[in-house]
């Protein structure tokens, strides 16, 4: 009788068939992968909940997919591909979400597959490595700030601050001029990259001697997270 319930109405006696406790296996395999990935994805970045229940559960909803679609692979990625690609739609992810759920995919289809070992070897290694990149300074750009200088109206902008800037940035840029408090004042936005971060406060202060003391601040560069 309970094998009569988990049988395909399609199954015939020369297709092979997953049973009840391989599929549970495969399951509960891709589900611990999920959360192992989730759980990764949580060091060092942003998240919400509802994007690590995704990564949690993809691996398991892509395992059952390849086993239901009788061993065609390539109709089962098709599937999950356009499954795990409907979040984005409309919530554009940035190149690290779309690569979690790569992998989450990938471990999925293995343990469909059957290849449970390779499953669980396959997201260690990638697990590892995700972490120690994160943890790891590589890539980052920790000189690149904004500055946002505010000046009075009667001071001409134009080389203002050109041997200031040449003596504490490697390169410079200015990405915008506008006015403000009624056209009182100018508000100078640069692009810049600290030779030496330990001395912004020393680079503010000279700034403030030459803007009368008016606001100053710089911060990180702001991330387009629509962009890869």
């Amino acid at each position: 009788m309970t094998s009569a319930i988990f049988k395909g109405i399609f199954d015939t006696s020369t297709q092979a068939t997953v049973s009840v406790e391989n599929f549970l296996l495969c399951m509960t395999v891709s589900l611990l992968i999920g959360i192992f990935l989730a759980f990764v994805y949580t060091v060092k970045n942003k998240y919400t909940k509802s994007f690590l229940m995704t990564l949690a559960v993809l691996p398991t909803v892509v395992c059952v997919v390849i086993m239901m679609v009788n061993g065609n692979i390539g109709t089962g990625v098709a599937v999950t591909g356009a499954f795990s690609l409907v979040r984005f739609r409309s919530a554009p992810g940035n190149a690290k979400e779309i690569a979690t759920i790569f992998l989450a995919m990938g471990a999925g289809s293995m343990t469909g597959m059957g290849y449970l070992g390779y499953a669980v070897l396959f997201s260690l290694i990638m697990g590892i490595i995700i972490v120690l990149y994160n943890l790891s300074s590589f890539g980052d750009k920790t000189g690149d700030k904004i500055l946002r200088i505010t000046i009075p109206e009667d001071l001409d902008y134009n080389e203002l601050f050109d041997d200031l800037m040449k003596q504490y940035t490697n390169n410079y840029e200015v990405v915008s001029v506008k006015t403000t408090n009624m056209g009182s004042m100018f508000k100078l936005t640069y692009n810049i990259t600290l030779k030496d971060s330990s001395l912004e406060k020393k680079f503010i202060d000279d700034l403030r001697c030459r803007n009368g003391n008016l606001e100053i601040s710089i911060s990180k560069p702001e991330m387009n997270t629509n962009e890869l």
